[in-house]
Parts: structure tokens; C-alpha cells; sequence
């Protein structure tokens, strides 16, 4: 079957295109460290990079016009995207201070890691505010909301300064057989909040706050359990970790530029 060209010209010309470049900061939130922690929040702070791409449907790439019929139009975008982000780890908070001088405290501060993770998927954006307007340069700011889903893929590696791990000079009790060091992947919602400023009537500065959840409690390499460290010490000597009772989640701060393609 063939489609003619003009087909296509209508259907793809009823939107515009534009392309965002994104880095900034990633705060892990996982197993590594004290929760609550300012020096574990601080510590465990990585760096990422992300590609996107938006559909804008208030702009007709077909006619060089504004589309003036629907609301939805005017206030929403898809945003597609790859990222990409790795973080190292170790542990921080009470347990492995300088005043912390037990031996299972020098093997938390021996114990490392890091995680990279990739990730594709999809957000749909709310603007607060006319997106027709902002276009036209009647307005300088474009703050917006978004949620969605993205696949990820995670590569984790965690070592102790002391030797191979899950043995009783590298290990505390608690995190026998609590380590993955190959890779997986998993499901994660996001949302995320920010911000447009407008250059000039093809770029765009960008700041955006997003939070994403993970549907796995291995995307740092970490997750310790009761279940996991009875198989070395036996089910009398086995520690319970009520501590861990959530997935993996970060906070991302990422900032950069955006170019409409048409």
C-alpha cells in the first residue's frame, strides 16, 4: 500500500517539533547512608544528561500559523526523552563519623558503589499559561508541570575497600548477600515541574525540578533485607532492616536550552 506524500504533510504538519538539551545534578535517594541525612542527600549526588524532544500543537508547521482551536492546543506538549545519569555512593550520617570508631562502622565506610542508569520515555507537559503567547513573545516565562513513564535500564556496582564482599571482614550482618552487581531494568514514574525563559523566537532557557520514582529496589545495587542475610547467618541470628521500606527515587535539577525546529 502506498501513502501519498501529502498525507503525511497533513498529519505531521499540524504540529511543530523542538529539541531540548538538559543537564544538571541528580540527588539518589537509595540504601547507601543515613536517611534524613544532609551529608548522605549531598554526598550521593551524581550528574546527568538528557535529550528531548516536544511536540508543540499550538504552532502549525505546515502553514507557519498558530492553531487557535482547542485549549489543549494552547496549554499542553508530549515530551520524549533519553537520559542518562550516574551517581557514586557510599555511606554518611551517625554510623560512620569520625566519633564512630566500632569495627561494623569501619566496614560501612569502606563499602562503595555507584549505579548508571539509562532511561526513555514520555511526560505530558501542562502550561500554566498560553502557549500561543509565549510563541508570540507576549510573555518571557513559561511554567509548566508534567508526568509520565519511562523504561529504565541499571548497572550497578557495589565493592568494599576491604576485599570481596558478603564475608565477615568486608560485611556488616545486615548487608549479607544485599548487593547486585549485574544489570537490570524496571519501570518509574515521573513528575516534574519548571520553567521556560524565552531568548529569542527559537531558543529558549530551561529549568526544570523532576522527581522519579522507581519500581525497584535495585537501581543503586543495594537492598538489603531479612530474607537475604538468614541465608548466612542462620534464621535465629538473622537482622531485620525496617529502614529499607521504599523503591530507589531521585531528585533531578536539570537546566539548559531548547530549540524549535520549525
Amino acid at each position: 500500500m502506498v501513502f501519498p506524500a501529502k498525507g503525511f504533510g497533513q498529519i505531521f504538519g499540524t504540529f511543530s517539533n523542538e529539541i531540548g538539551i538538559l543537564t544538571g545534578p541528580v540527588a539518589f535517594y537509595g540504601d547507601y547512608g543515613q536517611r534524613n541525612n544532609i551529608a548522605t542527600n549531598i554526598g550521593n549526588t551524581g550528574w546527568g544528561f538528557a535529550l528531548a524532544h516536544y511536540i508543540n500543537f499550538a504552532y502549525r508547521a505546515d502553514c507557519k500559523c498558530y492553531n487557535r482551536d482547542t485549549y489543549f492546543n494552547d496549554r499542553f506538549k508530549v515530551r520524549t526523552e533519553i537520559t542518562f545519569h550516574k551517581t557514586n555512593f557510599e555511606h554518611y550520617g551517625q554510623w560512620v563519623q569520625s566519633s564512630a570508631t566500632s569495627f561494623v562502622a569501619d566496614q560501612l565506610r569502606a563499602m562503595k558503589g555507584s549505579s548508571s542508569v539509562f532511561d526513555v520515555g514520555a511526560q505530558l507537559e501542562y502550561h500554566l499559561f498560553s502557549i500561543r503567547d509565549f510563541m508570540a513573545d507576549g510573555k518571557r516565562w513559561a511554567p509548566y508541570i508534567s508526568t509520565g513513564v519511562h523504561w529504565v535500564g541499571f548497572d550497578p556496582y557495589a565493592y568494599s575497600d576491604f576485599g570481596a564482599l558478603n564475608t565477615p571482614i568486608t560485611t556488616p550482618d545486615k548487608y549479607y548477600y544485599s548487593f547486585r552487581q549485574a544489570g537490570g531494568s524496571t519501570w518509574s514514574i515521573v513528575t516534574s515541574f519548571g520553567t521556560r525563559y524565552k531568548i529569542n523566537k527559537s531558543i529558549d532557557l530551561l529549568l526544570d525540578w523532576r522527581w522519579q520514582y522507581y519500581f525497584s529496589n535495585w537501581v543503586d545495587g543495594l537492598n538489603p533485607q531479612l530474607d537475604y542475610n538468614v541465608q548466612a547467618l542462620g534464621l535465629n541470628n538473622g537482622v531485620s532492616v525496617p529502614e529499607n521500606n521504599a523503591n530507589d527515587w531521585i531528585f533531578w535539577l536539570n537546566f539548559g536550552g531548547v530549540f524549535y525546529l520549525n
